[in-house]
């Protein structure tokens, strides 16, 4: 180990995504990672409970900006427009961090139990979102069926941003995503 660098949390991180789509995540081990950034693997624990979460690190932020966005939304705004604009805003932390995103997606797509992970975060993206909306006073079905299509909407736009389909922000490419939705369900082609 050389000289101590500040933010090893950060440098685990770059790290990590490096090594995962350099030799696949399986074959990457948290030895390597903690050597190529130059700690302990003692230290890596410190930041994170195993090598997977490293790709989901942001995942409670995201969340947190989302049902802040839910519970600061204007009166008067159909729930889907609620979750919506929601998911824009929440999704605006991601806005600088569009090429980590792509990165991050391809080592997640090339990874079924990696995948099983991500839907399990979008499950608890819509659990809290239907949360925030009771909270509102959005009864149920309604309050779950509004999050569920929230999340479809952030999914969708957020694949159109990683992939490049769409060169708009991502809170942009959300907002779009939800017009198609609206398109779509009132029977219209998109």
């Amino acid at each position: 180990m050389g000289r101590w660098e500040p933010d090893a949390r950060g440098r685990l991180a770059r790290v990590a995504l490096e090594l995962y789509a350099e030799r696949g995540f399986e074959q990457t081990t948290v030895e390597d990672i903690a050597e190529r950034a130059g700690v302990t693997e003692r230290t890596f624990f410190r930041h994170f409970a195993d090598k997977r979460e490293v790709l989901f690190d942001g995942s409670g932020a995201l969340q947190q900006g989302l049902v802040d966005a839910i519970a600061g939304a204007p009166d008067g705004l159909s729930p889907i427009d609620v979750v919506g604009r929601a998911f824009a805003a929440a999704g605006s932390m991601l806005e600088d961090r569009r090429d980590h995103a792509r990165r991050r997606s391809a080592v997640i797509a090339a990874n079924p139990a990696l995948q099983e992970r991500e839907l399990l975060k979008m499950a608890g993206l819509a659990a809290a979102a239907t949360t925030a909306l009771r909270a509102r006073g959005v009864p149920d079905p309604a309050a779950g069926l509004a999050a569920q299509a929230g999340v479809a909407v952030f999914s969708v736009g957020f694949e159109a941003w990683v992939t490049g389909t769409s060169s708009d922000t991502l809170a942009a490419t959300i907002e779009a995503s939800l017009a198609q939705l609206r398109a779509v369900t009132a029977g219209a082609a998109p």
